[in-house]
């Protein structure tokens, strides 16, 4: 098993499959504000650290007050988001604060460097994560740990994505888990 993978979890049938697995930190994508608190409790009780997408939680308003509930309400043990004011907020209340960016262009690229370099997230995840060079290239400018994550397909895609200096890969491909 590949000690490098975080589980990126879509739905509830797969979040019943990753409980069974050995990894201690998943991801929660695509959920609904209304199952949060009972799903993070449910995973704490198997022992769990959860990341939520806080972007993508349907019914969430990703503003202080949302964060707030998500924090001290949810207990979330760290947020992602492409937006830099909620990777913020996530270090100030000190969890794990991701920053999530989409390498679409080499001006989009270093606009989101400098973003990183600012607000210092805890890792940045790059997507697509299939991009050996780009991932080097933000690791060395920014010294901040790389989450590669997006069309991971394959233990080659995570191996190519490990060697050129991430950290970790995040995946919902339940093969790879």
């Amino acid at each position: 098993m590949c000690k490098t993978i975080i589980p990126a979890i879509r739905n509830m049938k797969d979040f019943d499959d990753v409980l069974k697995t050995e990894h201690e930190l998943i991801i929660l994508l695509e959920t609904r504000l209304s199952q949060l608190e009972s799903t993070i409790k449910y995973a704490k009780h198997h022992n769990k650290k959860v990341l939520i997408h806080a972007d993508l939680v349907q019914g969430l308003k990703v503003d202080e007050f949302g964060l707030e509930y998500l924090v001290h309400n949810v207990k979330v043990d760290g947020i992602i988001s492409t937006k830099a004011s909620v990777i913020a907020y996530a270090k100030k209340h000190n969890i794990i604060g991701i920053q999530r960016l989409f390498a679409l262009d080499s001006h989009a690229l270093k606009h989101n460097m400098n973003i990183c370099k600012k607000i210092k997230p805890d890792y940045i995840e790059i997507l697509p994560g299939v991009l050996p060079n780009i991932i080097k290239e933000i690791y060395d400018e920014t010294g901040i740990p790389i989450i590669a994550g997006g069309l991971i397909r394959t233990q080659e895609d995570v191996d190519i994505a490990i060697n050129a200096s991430a950290y970790a890969v995040t995946t919902s491909n339940k093969a790879l888990w």
